[in-house]
């Protein structure tokens, strides 16, 4: 056979071979049709604090914020969660720790003990950002949840605190999902309930009554509301209680963002942490899960936030997140 023939069959058998190993190298784990690993991330993504309850937006400016609860250290089961980071990204690899945004002593209706601040959430409507947040204003903190506000002019600084929503039950885990509309519409829950209603618009009054969230199962608490393509998604932890494993993440779906709503089964299953609390965003093409887990203190409730990419089957369902951990 003449050389040059020779050289060019072994380049391409060497290519073939060089492409089946990096292929192979890209999933070495065989995973069922049901669930999806894409992009294996470097989790937890944010090591400098304890963070949970990660709460996942992409605003005007291309990037996408991420607004968490902070565990501080020592940690005294959740009591001590206090001072609100926010952290961004443009490329899903290098964040941004904007620092903190608001403590407990700047919540002037606030419990004199400070401390509880739980999972928040951020709003955009009209030029302004909206923050929310759950905390107590009495002594006796699991009666008396209030869900306060704090406005800015930027997604991540400048937050001062204008109050809280009137009339609302002692209910933890706010989320606020602004329609294509331009309507906003208002989730809480904790303890097996979960309500939703509309915003007047100025965002911060309930408009008309909150109505008990119907279709749910299992419902415990962390309601997050996402749409894709016309479909309404409300997802959530449940009460998994076995063997040592907590919180599973859940998900319905509807035609309306107040339901009711169709049971459609589980998208994320416990981590190493007593719960879980999550979000879905999209961000530059691709679909994201967000949680939280207990990999870097091993410790229930000194947690940290992390991400993986989140796939839909054809009909609208979701495949099973599998959580990835990449040092």
């Amino acid at each position: 056979m003449h050389k040059k023939k020779v050289n060019t069959l072994l380049l391409l058998a060497v290519a073939i071979l060089i492409g089946s190993c990096s292929k192979k190298n890209q999933n070495t784990t065989d995973v069922p049709d049901n669930v999806a690993v894409i992009q294996k991330f470097k989790n937890p993504f944010v090591t400098s604090i304890y963070t949970a309850d990660p709460s996942a937006h992409v605003w005007a400016d291309g990037r996408l914020y991420v607004y968490a609860s902070h565990d501080v250290a020592p940690p005294q089961g959740c009591d001590l969660m206090d001072k609100y980071h926010v952290f961004s990204t443009n490329d899903m690899e290098n964040w941004t720790d904007h620092g903190e945004i608001l403590g407990a002593s700047q919540v002037p209706w606030g419990r004199p003990e400070g401390g509880f601040m739980w999972a928040p959430d951020c709003a955009y409507k009209n030029g302004t950002y909206y923050f929310y947040f759950p905390h107590p204003s009495g002594t006796e903190w699991d009666k008396t949840w209030k869900i306060g506000i704090a406005t800015s002019k930027s997604p991540a600084s400048g937050f001062e605190v204008k109050g809280y929503i009137p009339g609302l039950e002692s209910l933890i885990d706010p989320c606020v999902f602004v329609d294509d509309d331009g309507k906003a519409y208002f989730y809480y829950g904790g303890g097996n309930v979960c309500k939703g209603g509309m915003l007047k618009d100025n965002m911060m009054e309930i408009d008309g009554e909150m109505k008990n969230m119907v279709g749910l199962t299992d419902f415990h608490e962390a309601s997050w509301v996402h749409k894709k393509d016309g479909l309404y998604y409300l997802s959530y932890a449940d009460n998994f209680n076995e063997a040592g494993k907590h919180n599973r993440m859940r998900y319905a779906t509807s035609k309306t963002p107040l339901g009711p709503w169709t049971y459609k089964g589980i998208y994320i299953d416990p981590t190493d942490s007593f719960t879980n609390h999550g979000s879905i965003v999209q961000f530059k093409g691709k679909w994201y899960a967000f949680y939280h887990n207990s990999s870097l203190s091993h410790h229930d409730w000194l947690r940290s936030i992390c991400v993986n990419e989140l796939v839909y089957n054809s009909d609208g369902t979701i495949k099973k997140v599998v959580q990835t951990s990449v040092k």
